[in-house]
């Protein structure tokens, strides 16, 4: 049975929700929280927050240690949670929320701006889990998380109003933890799923 996987970064965790079926017959496989900072590491949970204390040239060479940590570890995470899948299930795609940010032109700039400092840092911790989706041979689907209810609504032909019900109603058939981290990321799974939409 073709399953996905969906994932909601925050800075330094995601949320993991394995899917099969749909919203309107939905299976959930698995969720679990993924740690991707490595936190041996001082300041990696926030990478750009700490780098913004360290002028440019040391900046850059701590935020590819994080990177490179986070890759690492997302990787992991990812893998363990395929392979902890039973047999009947083939994990054969992925869906990640994306944020709506634009990020800045250099790092410099980056640096110099707060909201570009968060905007930065959430791409960071999906970009690594779409590298780690790539690694594992699971090819991933991005859906802007402001959009993810209108185009869930618009591909599974449900009114956001019941899709949201149906969401509320799989949580309290599965029990906690069953939040909003876990709900988008389930959809994002759902929608990945989708053939010839991956």
């Amino acid at each position: 049975m073709p399953a996905a996987i969906g994932l909601r970064a925050h800075s330094g965790w995601a949320a993991l929700v394995a899917v099969a079926g749909s919203p309107e017959s939905p299976v959930v496989l698995d969720r679990r929280r993924i740690e991707i900072a490595d936190r041996s590491i001082p300041g990696s949970v926030q990478p750009y927050h700490a780098a913004q204390e360290l002028g440019l040239g040391r900046a850059e060479k701590f935020l590819e240690r994080c990177e490179d940590a986070a890759r690492s570890l997302a990787q992991h995470a990812l893998r363990k949670a395929i392979d902890s899948l039973d047999g009947g299930h083939q994990v054969v795609a992925c869906g990640i929320l994306l944020g709506s940010g634009r990020p800045a032109l250099s790092l410099d700039a980056t640096l110099a701006s707060h909201a570009a400092i968060h905007t930065a840092e959430g791409e960071l911790f999906r970009k690594v889990l779409v590298y780690a989706s790539g690694q594992c041979n699971v090819p991933c689907r991005g859906v802007r998380e402001k959009e993810l209810f209108a185009c869930a609504a618009a591909e599974f032909q449900m009114t956001t109003a019941k899709l949201q019900i149906r969401l509320a109603e799989i949580g309290k058939c599965l029990g906690p933890p069953w939040r909003q981290d876990e709900k988008y990321a389930a959809l994002a799974g759902w929608l990945a799923l989708r053939p010839g939409k991956v």
